[in-house]
């Protein structure tokens, strides 16, 4: 398989495709809109799943697992959940295959086994948690409930992107239950923080913190929280929600809970959740046309040695040295490898490890360990520095941070000179055609507006950042009273 990337600049999109097939992210698979996601992307996904799953402990949440299918009956109960996903749902509708009778050797749908409900295979996990939360809840005893779910869900997708729309994906959900609606809010919030703290401290990947529209909210929330992303082509991608569900869930399912003064209210509610679309941001928040830069705190390996020889005897020496290094860096905390593999040349690695982000690669000769030294590359910036062995591993953790420090500031200074206020209609259709980014603009409030401008120009209004600046103006299309501005964007 050749290894040449399409560059940014002639195809944004093939770029981004070579980068997930020639870096061994992912895959596509035999089944249409499905991808197949390769160990080293699957690494990836477990180091920020780690993380996260820490961080949610750590705020008091524990795991569990529901069903993957969801009776019918219990999926439209919440009605707008119900339509806001019923165009994504795959439903099964039989249980058993049967050989044909008029093809030997091939397989039909029994029609004897027709199931006496129909199954959703869940797009989402709101309707059968809160049919079991029915039986869990009955005194304000038994709240607040902070539960959390790993699972893969299926959203019936007609265009479909490696990782950022699939089919299929993997991702968490967090459901809880409480006993008021200001501890519901405070939970809504709290998450969003998490997810914010996650991209920008772990994925280096700046966002802007926000609510959606009521065009743009989850449906069956009563508010939706958002961290949104600004990518390298100049389109958002929501990065992570947090939906403030209010009573709904509770009304269509029947929660009640006894107070503390025995009078029975409906029990309020949040999920929230982030999925394996994060690492297509990542993808895209911080690569270059070599291959992908990954962030060290959550790449899948940190450090890369590869040694240079000639003959047994400077093998040997280099081995020895090599494992000295490994096992430093690995007592802190360091991902190491050491690729002594015959069948490829230094400088093959050299450009497939460039091409998989590893931040950092160290080359070690006969001659460097003479020398007492090495030459150390940074994937970021691709600068090489000759160090000295002594104290190496000191010297590399701290270029690590170093590398996470810097990704994170250039694409914050990116996102940053990406935001551009419009105050007419001329200004926003220019800025979105010859720049892209963030508009940020006024808007009159009204759905039917916001509809029109999606319609006009395909973007749409991304969050409403929270402690938003309050200021009179005018729509930009409209023309009407505005008290703030929102933001605009094109978006995956």
């Amino acid at each position: 398989m050749s290894k040449e990337i399409t560059s940014r600049a002639k195809d944004y999109s093939q770029w981004y495709n070579d980068l997930i097939i020639k870096g061994e992210l992912a895959d596509y698979s035999a089944v249409r809109g499905c991808m197949v996601i390769k160990p080293y992307g699957y690494a990836l996904w477990e180091n920020m799943r780690d993380v996260l799953d820490r961080r949610f402990k750590e705020t008091g949440h524990q795991n569990a697992y529901f069903p993957l299918f969801v009776p019918k009956s219990l999926f439209e109960a919440e009605e707008k959940n119900a339509e806001g996903f019923a165009k994504e749902c795959a439903v099964v509708t039989h249980y058993r295959l049967k050989s044909d009778p008029n093809n030997k050797g091939k397989l039909i749908v029994d029609p004897d086994a027709k199931l006496e409900e129909e199954l959703v295979v869940r797009p989402t996990s709101e309707a059968i948690i809160w049919n079991t939360y029915k039986g869990w809840i009955q005194s304000y005893r038994d709240l607040p409930i902070l539960v959390n779910q790993w699972a893969n869900v299926v959203r019936w997708e007609m265009r479909t992107r490696l990782f950022l729309r699939t089919a299929e994906f993997l991702w968490q959900e967090g459901h809880t239950a409480h006993a008021t609606k200001e501890e519901a809010l405070e939970e809504t919030t709290k998450m969003l923080d998490v997810y914010a703290q996650f991209a920008e401290e772990y994925m280096a990947m700046p966002v802007i913190r926000g609510v959606k529209s009521a065009n743009e909210r989850f449906a069956g929330a009563e508010d939706t929280y958002c961290i949104e992303a600004l990518m390298q082509d100049g389109k958002a991608l929501q990065a992570g929600t947090s939906h403030f569900l209010g009573q709904n869930f509770a009304k269509a399912f029947d929660v009640k809970f006894a107070d503390r003064d025995n009078k029975l209210d409906y029990v309020w509610a949040t999920s929230w959740g982030v999925s394996t679309r994060l690492i297509g941001a990542l993808v895209m928040a911080h690569s270059d046309d070599s291959g992908l830069i990954l962030p060290p705190k959550i790449a899948p390996l940190q450090v890369v040695i590869v040694p240079i020889y000639k003959g047994e005897d400077s093998k040997a020496v280099i081995n020895e040295k090599a494992e000295s290094i490994m096992k430093d860096l690995r007592a802190k905390g360091v991902s190491v490898k050491y690729d002594h593999d015959d069948s490829s040349r230094p400088g093959w690695k050299f450009a497939q490890y460039e091409l998989q982000g590893v931040p950092v690669r160290l080359a070690l000769g006969l001659r460097d360990i003479e020398n007492n030294q090495a030459e150390v590359a940074r994937r970021d910036t691709k600068e090489k520095n000759t160090v000295t062995l002594d104290g190496i591993s000191d010297y590399i953790t701290n270029l690590l941070d170093e590398i996470q420090t810097a990704i994170f500031n250039k694409a914050k200074a990116f996102r940053d000179e990406n935001i551009r206020e419009a105050d007419t209609w001329e200004d926003f259709e220019r800025i979105l055609e010859t720049n892209g980014g963030f508009i940020s603009a006024h808007w009159d409030g009204t759905p039917e507006t916001e509809e029109l401008i999606k319609t006009k120009t395909k973007a749409t209004i991304r969050c409403i950042p929270l402690n938003n600046k309050q200021e009179a103006g005018k729509c930009i299309l409209t023309g009407n009273p505005s008290k703030e501005r929102v933001l605009f964007a094109k978006a995956y």
